[in-house]
């Protein structure tokens, strides 16, 4: 793998992996692509609130229609071999059966990034890279923190299409391919007020 600069540190999956169990338990780590990207544990309320809400509402919507599909949030791997990656997506839409005792998966439907200002461009350009090679993603959604705006790039017949942007509190969030719409006023519920 093409290594940009020697600022970063990188490591093989295989080594994060070893490496994992040691980690301060103040700090969050993530392998992206090889590189390891370590950050603090915590976030601002509004982050939690933003997350809660989406995988609430995304599971409430899948329950009621019968759907296979089931949401994970921000401490659930999500890993991948072929990119050298190990990441937490803060929300994880999966269809598929998880093993008994375990701790990633590899195959994510829909995945959700809530931007900070920390995270928003490794969240657009760093996670994007890895997570558009997912050959069984059909959503990426970007949920900005501090106003209701949300971006959400979709994969149509094995191709990736445009942007699409939801804008305002009286938008709604569309996830066609797991037939699933939350409306941006139940995802701000309790952060912006409208």
């Amino acid at each position: 793998m093409n290594r940009p600069s020697s600022q970063y540190e990188y490591m093989s999956l295989d080594d994060f992996e070893e490496l994992l169990p040691d980690k301060p338990a103040d700090e969050k780590w993530e392998l992206i692509g090889g590189r390891v990207v370590r950050m603090m544990v915590g976030a601002r309320w509004e982050h939690n609130y933003i997350i809660q809400n989406l995988a609430n509402g995304i599971r409430e919507r899948l329950r009621a229609s019968g759907s296979p599909c089931r949401t994970l949030v921000e401490s659930f791997r999500l890993r991948s071999r072929p990119t050298e990656s190990s990441t937490l997506p803060d929300v994880i839409v999966h269809c598929s059966a998880l093993e008994p005792g375990a701790a990633y998966l590899s195959d994510p439907t829909v995945l959700i990034e809530v931007m900070s200002e920390g995270s928003k461009a490794r969240d657009r350009f760093e996670k994007w890279a890895v997570y558009q090679l997912l050959p069984s993603l059909k959503h990426y959604v970007l949920v900005e923190r501090d106003r209701a705006h949300i971006e959400t790039f979709d994969r149509v017949a094995d191709e990736w299409g445009g942007v699409r942007i939801f804008d305002g509190l009286a938008a709604t969030l569309e996830l066609p391919a797991i037939g699933v719409g939350v409306p941006l006023a139940e995802i701000y519920r309790d952060v912006i007020a409208e």
